[in-house]
C-alpha cells in the first residue's frame, strides 16, 4: 500500500491572492462612495492618479527584475495600496504628491524588498509617510464635510479637477476659503492652547463621537471589516489588539481627566482608527502571523496611535505606529511562535 505524503500545512489555500485582494476593494466600496459624498469628488482623483502610478511603477518593476508582468499585475495588490493610499490624503492633493507615495509604496518600499510577500513595511504607509514629510503642506488641504452648519465654499468637479492637475484654486478663492482643519487637528491645536475637551468639541467640524461626516465613513469601514473577518480574509486578533491599545489608554485617561482627554470614542471615529483597524494592519505581509503575535501586533499598533495623537507633533500617528509596529514583527513572531506538535518548548526552542 502506497502513502501519499504532503508537507505542512496540511491544508490547501481555499482562496487566491487576487480573490482576496478582490474583497478587499469591495469591502472599501461604501466607505469610499461616504468620503466622495462628504468631501467632494477629490477622492476619486486620488484613487486614480494613486492606481495608474501603483500599477505602472509596479509593471516597471516587474521588467526590470525580468518576470512575468501579467503574475504581478493580476493580484491586485497594487491597486489596494492605491486604495488605501486615497483614504488617507486629503481630497486636494496635487497628482504628484500623490504619485509620489504611490510609486515610493510600491517601488521602494515593496519591490525593493523582493515585491509581494517580501516586504517588511507596509508599502501604503510607507508611500504616505514619504509624502507627509516630503508635502506637508499639501497633507493639510482637508475640505469640510457637507454637512451641518460648516461655512465653506464647495468646490465643482472641473475645480477640484484643476487643483490636483495643477494645484492652484480659482483666482477668487484661497485656501482658507475652502479648506478645514480636521477633528484630530482641532483637539490637539485646541489643548496645546489650554482650551478643554469640551470647549474644543463646540467646533462645528466635530460630531456625535469624532469629527462630522468622518463617523459616517468609519461606520462603512467598520461594516466592511466585519464582512472581511466573516470572509476570514482577515482575523480578529489584529482588530482587536488596534482597539484595546489604543482605546484603554484613552478611557483611562478620560476617566483620570476628561478636561485634557478626549474619551475613548473621539479616537475611534476620528482620524483612520477603522481604517488601520481592518484594513491596513491587517496587511498579511507585514504583520506578524502567529495568532499571539497578531494580539500584541495590534496593542503595540493602537498604543503607539495613542502616544503619538497625545504627546507627538503630528495629529494621528497611525502610518508611524504601522511601520515601528513592521520593524518589531521579526522579534514578535519569534517569541510567539507556537509550539512544535510533539516537542517540548525547550526543544522547539533550541530546534
Amino acid at each position: 500500500m502506497r502513502f501519499e505524503r504532503k508537507e505542512a500545512p496540511h491544508w490547501s489555500s481555499q482562496a487566491s491572492v487576487a480573490s482576496m485582494m478582490l474583497q478587499v476593494l469591495a469591502a472599501l466600496v461604501p466607505a469610499a462612495i461616504a468620503h466622495v459624498w462628504f468631501f467632494g469628488p477629490g477622492f476619486i482623483f486620488n484613487l486614480l492618479v494613486a492606481g495608474i502610478f501603483a500599477v505602472a511603477g509596479e509593471a516597471f518593476m516587474m521588467w526590470a527584475r525580468r518576470r512575468p508582468l501579467e503574475i504581478a499585475l493580476s493580484d491586485y495588490s497594487a491597486l489596494v495600496t492605491a486604495a488605501l493610499l486615497a483614504f488617507a490624503l486629503p481630497s486636494l492633493t496635487p497628482w504628484w504628491v500623490t504619485a509620489t507615495g504611490a510609486l515610493f509604496g510600491v517601488v521602494v518600499a515593496k519591490h525593493l524588498y523582493g515585491g509581494l510577500g517580501f516586504n517588511i513595511f507596509n508599502p501604503a504607509m510607507a508611500g504616505y509617510v514619504v509624502i507627509l514629510v516630503t508635502f506637508p503642506m499639501y497633507l493639510n488641504l482637508w475640505v469640510a464635510p457637507r454637512m451641518g452648519d460648516i461655512d465653506y465654499q464647495h468646490l465643482t468637479i472641473i475645480q477640484t479637477l484643476v487643483f490636483t492637475l495643477t494645484g492652484n484654486l480659482p483666482d477668487a478663492l484661497g485656501f482658507d476659503a475652502v479648506t478645514r482643519a480636521t477633528p484630530l487637528d482641532v483637539m490637539k491645536s485646541g489643548l496645546n492652547n489650554m482650551a478643554t475637551a469640551t470647549e474644543i468639541r463646540a467646533n462645528p467640524v466635530m460630531g456625535d463621537f469624532g469629527g462630522r461626516g468622518w463617523e459616517w465613513i468609519g461606520n462603512f469601514l467598520a461594516i466592511g471589516g466585519l464582512w472581511l473577518l466573516i470572509k476570514k480574509i482577515i482575523r480578529w486578533q489584529i482588530p482587536v489588539g488596534v482597539g484595546v491599545g489604543l482605546l484603554g489608554p484613552a478611557l483611562i485617561m478620560y476617566l483620570v481627566d476628561a478636561g485634557t482627554s478626549p474619551g475613548p470614542g473621539f479616537h475611534l471615529f476620528a482620524g483612520a482608527t477603522i481604517l488601520c483597524a481592518f484594513f491596513i494592519a491587517t496587511d498579511p505581509v507585514s504583520a506578524a502571523t502567529s495568532p499571539k503575535g497578531r494580539l500584541i501586533y495590534g496593542i503595540g499598533i493602537g498604543f503607539l496611535i495613542w502616544c503619538i495623537r497625545r504627546w507627538g507633533s503630528y495629529a494621528d500617528g497611525v502610518a508611524f505606529a504601522v511601520l515601528i509596529m513592521n520593524m518589531a514583527v521579526p522579534a514578535i513572531d519569534y517569541l510567539t511562535r507556537p509550539r512544535i506538535v510533539g516537542h517540548k518548548e525547550g526543544a522547539a526552542a533550541d530546534g
